[in-house]
């Protein structure tokens, strides 16, 4: 049992396994690092993690990757990681502009934004934007694809997929959701910046969790090795170019030392995999594409000691060389040995079993160590001054490389110039407003204590050179309240009151489930699982999502039951009633338009989706005698059954049989009367030519009259 509690208590001091990274800078964009109060201008491949903060000036433009996430930043945005580690990423947005793209959110995984009125939680993956306006109290959130939650003032909204939420106030909000606009400049320049990741190539031999492989189909090409797989090999570099050798080295709590490299692409090879030297050229061999990976700040092996630096002739150095395909990477920092083991196993494959935390590295043979151009040797101030390494490295001799010991970890303590990167070629800084900065914002998770100040670590760091504060350490040298800024939501009511209990969320890892609808608001249809990244559906500006209205009827039907007048009804209103009794059978030597007619009446099978339901008529007229004129049987037999009409507009009111009908002698056709057939109600446009034949019928035959 006591085994068990120290192996949780290890675990939960690890580190992250992901980190965020600046991958594109345009304009004047600020960084802080978390425990110093100064800014510096932001970096191409800094590592970002809890406490880091970006201030994207008028002119400028950010984007960052979170694993498989792309977070965006527009002009005058300030940003912070109040938290990111594994399961947790918590931004603060006190204001500007943000564009994420989840690509997945597993069950475990929460994404939040805070606002300075309201927590808005990411829950599935999508497209989001959050514009925060503290002027005018008011924050936006759009979704184009996707699903996120607002609480704030004690208040819970959902923000369904082609909506928009317009959230305004403070210690109380209103709130308005509509159709989400038409995609701006910034959203198109989002939306490029998607594109241009669905079509990496390097996506089909890398996990798309590992950072910075999109950066890799520009700068190198993929080719197959026998022994190892497909190899990266970069395209353009210089003649003596070797891995960790172009960029500097920075320190980035809670890893230590860590390396930012020069290259647009060099992030992905230098915290992932290993590097090979093959065919007289550096290759890159990623980790195995099912696996998430998991991130290290460099995956080298330090080369010093006591006598190291005699030996090179430079005062005190500091040496290190990559580590190739199937060599463990043991770190500097703290770590359990199940982390030490997923670390390695996710970017390489390892031979061994099991990697113990406290592994010696001195007798092991690394095929890098005597690799051309594999040993970069620096100053310490270089080392430690966050200087270019490449101008300022010197090459060292292979009898005292060969001396020289192999350790895990640089044993140098930093500066705080270490921190901020200064002399590393970084853009120029602009601080933001005061008023910015000390703007809180509403937070619905908890966020971990905010970092320690780098003066306050500054002690313990140097008395272990090398290693990073633990926790223990760090919780003995905190002295201020645990996050300043943030205010904690109230528990929101949802705002569904009165609807059903939402659906239980199934564990299917895409965060799907109930939701508290809108009040006031039907619930729409959940969208897809997984919507299109870049296909934005364009609903109106500001238009609400409400039912169309229906039509009034008119007024001389008005209380009587709809289905008595649809308007061009594509089916039925109901099923066609039996009839309540049926006539008796006609007897087989019945005249044959007799029998047609009135079989037609008895089944009409050739209607198409009649309008109404035909009632049955309350009485059969008599059956006509075989010897009557064909005129008054024709008239009859189609006021018996009009079955030629399609889908009336209205159903046809029918007249009652004549009570009086001539059967005991046979009229001549001159004296038949005249017959007034039901069809002159039919609808205008109907049964025009019959109708005009029949009447032209009875003049013709007066005529012959009249000439006899």
């Amino acid at each position: 049992m006591a085994l068990g509690v120290t192996a949780i208590a290890a675990a939960q001091n690890d580190p992250p396994g992901r980190v965020g990274r600046i991958n594109f800078l345009s304009g004047t964009v600020s960084f802080q690092p978390g425990g110093v109060d100064e800014w510096t201008g932001a970096r191409l491949n800094r590592p970002l993690t809890t406490g880091d903060r970006l201030w994207v000036d008028q002119d400028g433009r950010a984007e960052m990757h979170v694993g498989s996430a792309a977070l965006r930043l527009s002009s005058k945005t300030a940003f912070e990681f109040l938290n990111l580690d594994d399961e947790n990423v918590q931004i603060r947005l006190s204001e500007g502009t943000l564009e994420v793209r989840v690509r997945a959110l597993a069950e475990n995984q929460t994404f939040e934004v805070d606002t300075p009125n309201l927590a808005f939680s990411l829950l599935r993956p999508g497209v989001y934007r959050v514009d925060a306006n503290p002027d005018n109290q008011t924050t936006i959130v759009t979704v184009r694809g996707g699903q996120g939650e607002g609480t704030g003032a004690g208040q819970a909204f959902q923000v369904r997929a082609r909506e928009q939420a317009r959230v305004t106030g403070d210690q109380s909000i209103t709130y308005d959701i509509a159709g989400a606009p038409s995609p701006d400049w910034f959203d198109g320049w989002c939306d490029t910046r998607d594109r241009r990741e669905e079509r990496s190539q390097s996506a089909q031999f890398v996990s798309r969790d590992m950072i910075g492989y999109e950066d890799l189909d520009d700068a190198g090409d993929w080719q197959p090795v026998a022994e190892y797989g497909r190899v990266w090999y970069p395209r353009t570099v210089a003649a003596d170019w070797a891995p960790y050798h172009y960029g500097h080295w920075a320190w980035v709590e809670p890893w230590g030392w860590t390396w930012i490299d020069d290259a647009p692409w060099g992030f992905a090879p230098f915290h992932y995999g290993r590097w090979a030297y093959i065919n007289a050229r550096w290759g890159w061999i990623p980790g195995p594409v099912a696996v998430r990976p998991v991130y290290a700040p460099a995956l080298v092996a330090f080369v010093g000691g006591r006598n190291f630096s005699l030996s090179v002739g430079i005062g005190a150095g500091v040496a290190w060389f990559p580590l190739g395909p199937r060599e463990a990477y043991v770190p500097a920092y703290r770590a359990s040995p199940t982390y030490v083991n997923r670390m390695n196993r996710s970017n390489t494959v390892i031979n061994n079993t099991t990697i113990i935390n406290n592994t010696t590295v001195n007798n092991i043979r690394y095929v890098n160590q005597t690799a051309p151009g594999g040993v970069t040797a620096v100053s310490r101030e270089t080392f430690t001054g966050a200087r270019p390494v490449a101008a300022a490295s010197v090459r060292i001799r292979p009898e005292a490389l060969a001396q020289a010991q192999v350790m895990r970890s640089a044993e140098v303590a930093p500066s705080q110039a270490s921190v901020m990167g200064r002399g590393a070629g970084g853009q120029a800084s602009a601080r933001p407003p005061a008023s910015v900065m000390s703007r809180s914002v509403v937070a619905k998770a908890t966020p971990p204590p905010a970092p320690v100040p780098f003066v306050q670590r500054q002690t313990a760091l140097q008395q272990n050179p090398g290693v990073p504060v633990n926790n223990a350490q760090e919780q003995r040298v905190r002295t201020e309240s645990p996050r300043a800024f943030i205010r904690q939501a109230p528990v929101a009511v949802p705002s569904n009151a009165g609807q059903p209990a939402p659906l239980s969320r199934p564990n299917n890892g895409d965060r799907r489930g109930g939701e508290p609808v809108n009040a006031g608001r039907p619930a729409p249809p959940s969208p897809a699982q997984t919507p299109p990244p870049v296909e934005y559906a364009q609903p109106r500006m500001n238009t609400p999502q409400t039912a169309q209205p229906v039509a009034p009827l008119p007024a001389e039907r008005r209380g009587q039951p709809r289905f008595e007048q649809p308007v061009a009804p594509q089916a039925p209103a109901a099923p066609v009633q039996p009839r309540a009794e049926q006539p008796a059978p006609r007897p087989p030597d019945a005249p044959p338009a007799q029998r047609r007619g009135q079989q037609r009446f008895e089944q009409p099978v050739e209607r198409q989706a009649p309008a109404a339901p035909v009632q049955p008529r309350a009485e059969q007229p008599a059956p006509r005698p075989p010897d009557a004129p064909p005129a008054e049987r024709r008239g009859q037999q189609r006021f018996e059954q009009p079955v030629e009409r399609q889908a009336p507009a209205a159903p046809v009111e029918r007249r009652a049989p004549r009570a009086e009908q001539p059967v005991d002698r046979v009229v001549h056709p001159a004296e038949a009367p005249r017959i007034e057939h039901p069809r002159e109600v039919r609808p205008e446009g109907r049964g025009q030519a019959p109708r005009e034949k029949e009447k032209e019928a009875p003049k013709k035959d007066e005529k012959k009259d009249e000439k006899k």
